[in-house]
């Protein structure tokens, strides 16, 4: 909790370098006026620059686009799609599908919570090896290592070679978080060849490259699946309701306490 003589100096005033708008006349975003000076820009581009401050080139943009078109899945047995889609079978709204299905993304073993940790730990492992640290030493002391293998019985994600020739074609590939995430990855795959990079590694290094921080990462991640979630939720409303995913009472299988007989009167 802040101190209270901290909050009484923002009592009755939002103080804000981010924005503000005043109805009838303008808005104002982080400090550029937004239908006048940034009427042309794309979605992802705004929205880069909200997170960010930042203006990223075209080939950057065309890269942080290819991370997001190159894994929005429309299938609703994926974890964060089914929730979309078990609130469209339930006929709740598109808002509530979506935002749902967004908010379970952040998943801690296949979610947003291994792309954060894997962008840490780029950027020590750099600032480390800047520093006139060695790679290996510090890959020994790390313990866990996120973005490395995939929770799925097939190791190759089938996303990578499409990002990383992205990537080559833009010249967006010889970043040194890159580099180091190629490094990683052979030295694991030495130890264990299941532990191959996955799309967190591979987004981590190359948004690190592109001088996000951890918390610009977290956040550029938020919408990262969500093109897939309004087709499984669509899908969903036009079946009948309750036809996603049904289980039937014979389908439980049930290890708890058996029936019990009640003797008349013993209840009170």
């Amino acid at each position: 909790m802040s101190d209270p003589k901290v909050l009484e100096q923002h009592v009755g005033i939002l103080r804000s370098r981010m924005g503000a708008f005043w109805a009838g006349e303008r808005a104002v975003f982080r400090g550029h006026d937004l239908h006048a000076d940034l009427r042309n820009m794309d979605w992802v581009e705004l929205y880069l620059f909200g997170v960010t401050g930042k203006r990223f080139t075209r080939e950057q943009m065309k890269l942080l686009h290819g991370i997001l078109v190159y894994t929005s899945y429309p299938d609703a047995r994926l974890w964060n799609n089914r929730v979309a889609a078990l609130a469209g079978t339930a006929r709740s709204t598109p808002g509530l599908a979506i935002s749902a299905g967004m908010a379970v993304s952040e998943a801690s073993i296949y979610g947003g919570y291994p792309g954060v940790r894997a962008i840490d730990f780029f950027l020590r492992a750099q600032r480390h090896i800047a520093a006139g640290g060695d790679l290996k030493e510090f890959v020994a002391r790390e313990g866990k290592i996120f973005g490395y293998g995939r929770p799925t019985p097939e190791t190759k994600d089938e996303r990578l070679p499409w990002l990383e020739g992205l990537a080559h074609d833009l010249g967006l590939d010889q970043g040194p978080h890159f580099r180091i995430a190629k490094e990683v990855e052979h030295m694991l795959t030495a130890r264990h060849p299941r532990l191959r990079m996955n799309y967190a590694a591979m987004t981590a290094s190359l948004c690190a490259d592109m001088g996000f921080t951890k918390t610009d990462f977290q956040v550029f991640r938020v919408p990262l699946f969500v093109a897939g979630m309004p087709p499984c939720y669509l899908e969903a409303t036009e079946k009948p309701e309750g036809a996603v995913f049904p289980v039937p009472c014979h389908g439980v299988r049930y290890e708890g306490p058996q029936k019990r007989q009640w003797r008349a009167g013993s209840a009170r």
